[in-house]
C-alpha cells in the first residue's frame, strides 16, 4: 500500500470506545497502587499551584487520593505554588516544580545539603508533572476546589459507595497507563513511551495539563533516542485547533496502524487558518495536529521551544532564552500522532455539560452518594446529575444539570444544563422566605458557594454558562447571559458602582464588584434580583446591593478559606455516608459495602467514631431481626468492619473466626439442610437409615467382603468463569464455568485406589511416601492443620459419612493416593484429588456416587480443610471434555453440566493454536481465595462486577468455541485475565508478566489457568507462535523449569 494512502485511512480510524479505555486505565492504576513492585507506579507526582493557599488544597487532595488508593503510599506527592504568588507561566512554572522536587529530594537523603548524587537520583526517578495552576475564569464555578478537581462521574457505578471519581482521579488512571510504558530500566534507556517531556537515562517526567482528559490506551511503547522529547497530538477539525496550540510534524514519519512519530518542525499558537496554510500546518486530509495538552501550551513559548530549531531565534531574545538554547537546542522533539485520542477539554462551563450529558449512560453516574427524596415530593430531572448531596422534600432541579456537594432545602427550584456547587441551604425555621419558592436559578446558570477567610459568612456567586469572565465591558462582556449595558439599564446600577475609575484594567465580569456578603437568605435574594428575576429597579435590592461589602470573582479567588472549605465538605460527605450506612442498617439488607462508607464516617474527626459504635450497638437486634434471610457470614463481616472502624482490634481478629466458620456452615448447607449440624455431630447419634434415606450413604455390613475401587481423573483447564464458583458466591448467585478435562501424556495423572481389610481402622499412603494408620476414627475431627498431609481424606472420610454412622464396625480401609502433576500448577489438582477420593468411597458402601452429589460434597470438603475453594475444579475432573457448567443457590446446590462435543475443525483450530505451558512458579490457590472472599463479605462493587463479569464472559466464550471462534476466545481469556489481576493483584508474579507481555505479538490471548501461579493458557495466534514461545524458554529471561505440558488437543483432550 502507499505510504500517503495509509496515512489518510490511518488518520480517519474509528476513535477508541470512551468506557474501555478508561476501565482498562483505572484497572492499571488499581493494580499499580496495589502491587507496585508488579506494576511500577510513579515516583512523585507534582501539582503546580497558582498561590501558597491553592497549593495547601491540592496538599490535602493529594492526600485523599492517597487515602482513597489513588496514588500508592510510596509516592512523593507536592503541591508547588509559583513563587511569590506571581503567576509565571507553565514553562517557568515546570522548572519551579522540578527545581522543588530536587529540593524536596536532597532534604530527605542529604538533609538539604545539596549533595551530587540527588541529580543522578532525580535522573533515575519518574514524575508525573500535572499542571494546574490558574484563576479557571472558564470554568469561575471550579475556580476554588482546581478545575482539575473538578467531579466526574465517569464508571461512578463501578463503586458506588465510594467517592465522586474527580477529573484528577481519571487523569491519574489515563497516566498510570502511560508509567507501564518506561520499562527495561538499565537496559534499552532508548525506550520510552508518550510525551515524555524531559528523558532521563533510566526515568522520565511525563507532563499533563489539569483541564484536559487524553482517553487513549497509553501502553503502547515508542523507540526514542535517549535525549528525545515527545509532545503527543491527534488530527483535529481547523475549528478546534483555532482554538488550541498546534504542532507542525516533519514529513518524514515513522507511520504504525494508529500513531505516527515524526519530527516538530513548528509550534503554533491559536493559529488562524491563513497561519496553518502558511506553515504547512494542514494534514493531507484537511485536519491539523492538535496539542493534547499533554504539555502545557504555554511551555511552547520557553522550554519547548529549545528543542525546534526554527523557534531558537525567536527563543534567544527571551530570559533565560541563551541558555536554554544552549543546553537543549541540540536535543531533537518528536510528534506521537494517536489517531485513537480522544480529546475531552475542560475548558470551559459548557464543555464540563457536554462531557457529562453527550457521553454514553452507562458511562455517567447520574446518582452517586446522595439523599435524594420520592418523586412525590420533589422533581428532579432524570438527567440531571446530583453528586454528593442531601436534597429535601420540595426541590426543583432541571435537565441535564449538575449539582455536587450541596445540602439543599425545600423550596429551591434550579433550572436545567445548569450547574450549583457547594451550596447548603438551611432550613428556613424562623419563615424568612415568606413564599413557597425560596430561590430559583434559571436554566443555563452556575451557582456556588464560598467560605472566607476572616469571615464567618460565606459568600454566594452566581453567572451564566456562557459568559466568559475575561471579555471586556466593551467587547462581548456578559453578565447572566445579557451584554452589560442591558444588565446596569435593568438593575439601576452604574458602571462605577462595580468598577473604581482608577483601575487600569480592563473592566469585565471577573473583576466587577458584584457579590454582596449578606445574612444567608438576604444574599439569596439578591442573587434573583441581580439575575434578573425580581423587579429590576427596587429601591430596596439596589440601595442593599450598594451599602452592602461585595467582593469580585478576582477578589473571591484571593480571599477563599481553603482550610474551611476542606473542612467542611469532608464532614458534609462524612454525614452522608452516615446517612447511607443508616439505612443500609435500619432498613435493608447490608447491601452497602459499610466498610467503605465507615472510611468516609471517620473523616469526621469529631463524631466519627461514635457514629460507628451506634451502628456497632444496632447489630445484635439487627441480625436477630433478619436471621432467617441475611447469611450469617455477611452479617459477621459487618460487624468486624465495625469493629476495626471503631478501633476494636482485637475483637475485629476475633470476630474474624466467626466469619470463616458461618462460610463453612453455609456451604455444607449446600448439600442439604442441616448437612453441616451432622458433620459435628458424634457417631451413632442418629441411625445409619435414617442418613441413608438422604441417598448420601450406605453400610458395609458386619461381614468382610473384599472389595477394590480404583479412580482416575484427569486434570481440568478452566478458559474462563472461574470465582462464580466459589462460595459464599456460587451459594447467593448463579455462577458459569467454561472449563475442560485434559490428560498428561497420555494418561489420567489423579487417582486413588481403596481396598477394604479385615483389620480396623484406616491406613493412608501418598505419592510422596506418608504414610498414617488411623485406628479410631472418631479422633478425626476439624479444624486440621494447614501441614497435616492427610487433612483431605480425613475431611473425605467425614463428608462421606463414613466416621459418622460408624460405618468400618469391623472392617477397615487401606487409601492410597496419587497426583502426577506439578503442585500449585493451577490445573485444580486438590479439588480433582478429592474428588476421586470421595467418588470412591461412595462405592465402596454403595453409596450415591453421581458426578454432583460428588462436586457438592468435595465443595463441603474444602471448607473442612480451610482451603475453600468452589465446584469447578471437580466438575472440570469428573466429567469429560468441553463442558459450560451453571450452578443455581438453593439447597441443594443446582448444578447443570451441558458437554460441549468439539467439531473436527475446533480439534484441529485448537491443536495448532493452543499451548499448555508448565511455568515452575509456586503460589497456593487459598492465599488468594481468602482475599477475594473477604472483599465480596464486604460487598466490594468492583470485586462483584468483575466476577459478574467472569460469568458473563464464560456465556460468550461457549459461543466462540460452538462457532469455532478461537480468536474470540483468545480476547475472552485476555479480559479474564485482567479480571483475575483486579480481584488479587497478586495473583502474577513479575516473571508471568514478562513471560505475557513476551507472547503478547504472537497471541489471541492468554491467562493462567486457574487460581494457582504455575500455569497458563496462550492461544497462539499464527502456529509458529509456539516456536516462539520456545524461543523464550531458552532465553536468559526463561527458566529452565518452564516448559510446554501439552500442545496437541488430540494428545490430550479428555473426551
Amino acid at each position: 500500500m502507499e505510504p500517503n494512502r495509509q496515512r489518510v485511512f490511518s488518520r480517519t480510524k474509528r476513535k477508541s470506545d470512551l468506557i474501555a479505555i478508561l476501565r482498562k486505565s483505572w484497572y492499571h492504576l488499581r493494580l499499580s497502587v496495589r502491587h507496585p513492585a508488579r506494576v511500577p507506579t510513579w515516583d512523585a507526582i507534582v501539582l503546580t499551584a497558582a498561590s501558597p493557599e491553592q497549593a495547601r488544597l491540592y496538599d490535602w487532595q493529594l492526600k485523599r487520593a492517597k487515602r482513597m488508593d489513588r496514588i500508592a503510599p510510596s509516592t512523593i506527592t507536592l503541591a508547588v505554588p509559583d513563587p511569590d504568588g506571581q503567576r509565571i507561566g507553565s514553562g517557568a512554572a515546570t522548572l519551579n516544580a522540578i527545581h522543588a522536587l530536587a529540593q524536596y529530594m536532597d532534604q530527605a537523603i542529604n538533609g538539604g545539603s545539596c549533595g551530587d548524587n540527588v541529580v543522578s537520583l532525580m535522573g533515575k526517578k519518574h514524575i508525573l508533572l500535572l499542571h494546574a495552576g490558574g484563576d479557571s475564569k472558564r470554568v469561575p464555578w471550579a475556580n476554588p476546589m482546581g478545575k482539575v478537581f473538578l467531579p466526574l462521574p465517569f464508571l461512578a457505578a463501578d463503586n458506588p459507595d465510594g467517592p465522586v471519581p474527580l477529573l484528577f482521579d481519571h487523569i491519574l488512571a489515563i497516566a498510570s497507563c502511560a508509567r507501564q510504558a518506561f520499562k527495561n530500566e538499565g537496559k534499552n534507556s532508548g525506550k520510552s513511551l508518550v510525551s515524555v517531556l524531559f528523558y532521563f537515562k533510566i526515568g522520565g517526567i511525563f507532563t499533563m495539563t489539569g483541564d484536559v482528559l487524553p482517553c487513549f490506551d497509553a501502553s503502547s511503547t515508542l523507540i526514542l533516542s535517549p535525549d528525545a522529547s515527545t509532545i503527543i497530538t491527534v488530527p483535529i477539525t481547523l475549528d478546534i485547533a483555532s482554538n488550541h496550540g498546534v504542532i507542525v510534524a516533519s514529513k518524514t514519519e515513522i507511520l504504525e496502524e494508529s500513531y505516527t512519530v515524526s519530527l516538530v518542525d513548528n509550534l503554533l499558537q491559536k493559529p488562524s487558518v491563513d497561519e496553518l496554510v502558511k506553515n504547512q500546518a494542514i494534514l493531507d486530509d484537511g485536519r491539523a495536529l492538535l496539542d493534547t495538552g499533554i504539555i502545557a501550551m504555554s511551555l511552547y513559548e520557553d522550554l519547548v521551544a529549545a528543542w525546534v530549531p526554527r523557534k531558537h531565534e525567536w527563543l534567544r531574545h527571551r530570559p533565560l532564552g541563551e541558555a536554554l538554547v544552549g543546553k537543549l537546542g541540540k536535543q531533537r522533539m518528536f510528534s506521537y500522532c494517536a489517531y485513537d485520542l480522544l480529546f475531552l477539554h475542560f475548558g470551559t462551563s459548557s464543555e464540563v455539560l457536554d462531557h457529562l450529558n453527550a457521553s454514553d449512560s452507562a458511562l455517567v453516574g447520574r446518582r452517586h452518594l446522595c439523599s435524594i427524596p420520592a418523586t412525590t415530593v420533589s422533581d428532579i430531572a432524570a438527567s440531571a446529575v446530583v453528586l454528593s448531596c442531601k436534597i429535601d422534600d420540595g426541590v426543583s432541579i432541571g435537565e441535564d444539570s449538575l449539582i455536587y456537594d450541596s445540602n439543599i432545602s425545600g423550596g429551591i427550584q434550579i433550572g436545567s444544563l445548569s450547574i450549583v456547587v457547594g451550596l447548603h441551604v438551611p432550613k428556613d425555621s424562623d419563615n424568612k422566605v415568606d413564599s413557597l419558592v425560596k430561590f430559583m436559578l434559571p436554566d443555563r446558570h452556575c451557582l456556588w458557594e464560598v467560605p472566607l477567610v476572616g469571615r464567618t459568612e460565606t459568600v454566594i456567586v452566581f453567572c451564566g454558562i456562557h459568559d466568559n469572565p475575561k471579555n471586556p465591558l466593551t467587547k462581548d462582556g456578559t453578565f447572566c447571559g445579557k451584554p452589560w449595558d442591558q444588565v446596569m439599564h435593568d438593575l439601576g446600577i452604574e458602571e462605577n458602582d462595580l468598577w473604581s475609575p482608577s483601575d487600569s484594567q480592563d473592566k469585565c465580569l471577573w473583576n466587577a464588584k458584584l457579590f454582596p456578603i449578606l445574612s444567608y437568605f438576604e444574599m439569596l435574594s439578591m442573587a434573583m434580583w441581580l439575575m434578573g428575576l425580581s423587579d429590576g429597579r427596587n429601591q430596596y435590592f439596589i440601595s442593599l446591593w450598594r451599602k452592602s461589602p461585595r467582593v469580585s470573582f478576582d477578589e473571591l479567588h484571593r480571599s477563599i478559606d481553603f482550610s474551611k472549605m476542606c473542612t467542611g465538605s469532608s464532614i458534609h460527605q462524612a454525614d452522608l455516608a452516615a446517612g447511607i450506612a443508616k439505612a443500609c442498617v435500619n432498613y435493608g439488607m447490608l447491601g452497602r459495602n459499610l466498610s467503605q462508607l465507615c472510611e468516609e464516617i471517620l473523616e469526621n474527626e469529631i463524631s466519627g467514631v461514635e457514629i460507628c459504635k451506634d451502628f456497632l450497638a444496632l447489630c445484635p437486634k439487627f441480625i436477630d431481626k433478619n436471621s432467617k434471610i441475611l447469611p450469617k457470614s455477611r452479617a459477621y463481616q459487618v460487624q468486624v468492619d465495625l469493629l476495626r472502624a471503631c478501633g476494636e482490634e482485637t475483637k475485629a481478629c476475633h470476630s474474624e473466626h466467626k466469619v470463616w466458620a458461618a462460610v463453612a456452615d453455609e456451604t455444607a448447607s449446600a448439600v442439604r439442610y442441616g448437612f453441616g449440624e451432622q458433620l459435628l455431630e458424634s457417631s451413632g447419634s442418629k441411625s445409619t437409615k435414617a442418613f441413608g434415606n438422604n441417598n448420601h450413604v450406605g453400610s458395609m455390613g458386619q461381614l468382610f467382603c473384599p472389595k477394590t475401587i480404583k479412580v482416575e481423573l484427569p486434570v481440568r483447564v478452566d478458559f474462563v468463569g472461574g470465582w462464580s464458583d466459589t462460595p459464599p458466591w456460587s451459594l447467593e448467585r448463579a455462577g458459569c464455568v467454561l472449563n475442560m478435562a485434559v490428560s498428561l501424556e497420555g494418561s489420567r495423572p489423579i487417582g486413588t485406589v481403596l481396598e477394604t481389610t479385615n483389620s480396623s481402622g484406616v491406613l493412608i499412603t501418598d505419592d510422596s511416601g506418608n504414610e498414617l494408620h488411623i485406628k479410631e476414627l472418631t479422633s478425626i475431627t476439624p479444624p486440621f492443620d494447614e501441614n497435616d498431609p492427610f487433612r483431605l481424606v480425613k475431611s473425605a472420610l467425614l463428608v462421606t459419612g463414613i466416621i459418622r454412622e460408624n460405618i468400618l464396625v469391623s472392617n477397615g480401609l487401606k487409601i492410597r493416593t496419587w497426583a502426577n502433576v506439578p503442585r500449585g500448577s493451577g490445573l485444580g489438582t486438590s479439588s480433582i484429588l478429592a474428588a476421586a477420593v470421595v467418588k470412591g468411597l461412595l462405592q465402596i458402601i454403595s453409596g450415591d456416587d453421581s458426578n454432583e452429589n460428588v462436586a457438592r460434597l468435595v465443595l463441603v470438603l474444602e471448607q473442612l480443610m480451610g482451603t475453600g475453594g468452589g465446584w469447578q475444579d471437580q466438575i472440570g475432573g469428573l466429567y469429560p471434555g468441553i463442558k459450560f457448567t451453571t450452578s443455581y443457590p438453593g439447597i441443594p446446590l443446582r448444578l447443570q453440566v451441558f458437554p460441549l462435543v468439539p467439531s473436527p475443525q475446533l480439534i484441529l483450530e485448537l491443536q495448532q493454536r493452543l499451548l499448555v505451558v508448565f511455568t515452575g512458579q509456586v503460589r497456593l490457590a487459598h492465599q488468594v481465595l481468602q482475599k477475594v472472599v473477604l472483599r465480596y463479605l464486604q460487598r466490594d462493587n468492583l470485586l462483584i462486577s468483575s466476577i459478574k463479569r467472569l460469568s458473563e464472559l464464560a456465556k460468550i466464550g461457549r459461543e466462540a468455541l460452538m462457532n469455532c471462534d478461537v480468536n474470540k476466545l483468545g480476547e475472552i481469556m485476555s479480559e479474564a485475565w485482567r479480571l483475575h489481576q483486579e480481584l488479587d493483584p497478586y495473583c502474577s508474579n513479575e516473571y508471568v508478566d514478562k513471560l505475557f507481555a513476551f507472547a503478547d505479538p504472537y497471541c489471541s490471548g492468554y491467562k493462567l489457568v486457574g487460581a494457582d501461579l504455575e500455569g497458563f493458557l496462550v492461544p497462539s495466534s499464527p502456529i509458529a507462535g509456539g516456536r516462539v514461545l520456545q524461543h523464550w524458554f531458552h532465553s536468559d529471561e526463561g527458566r529452565a523449569d518452564t516448559k510446554v505440558l501439552f500442545g496437541s488437543v488430540v494428545a490430550w483432550l479428555h473426551l
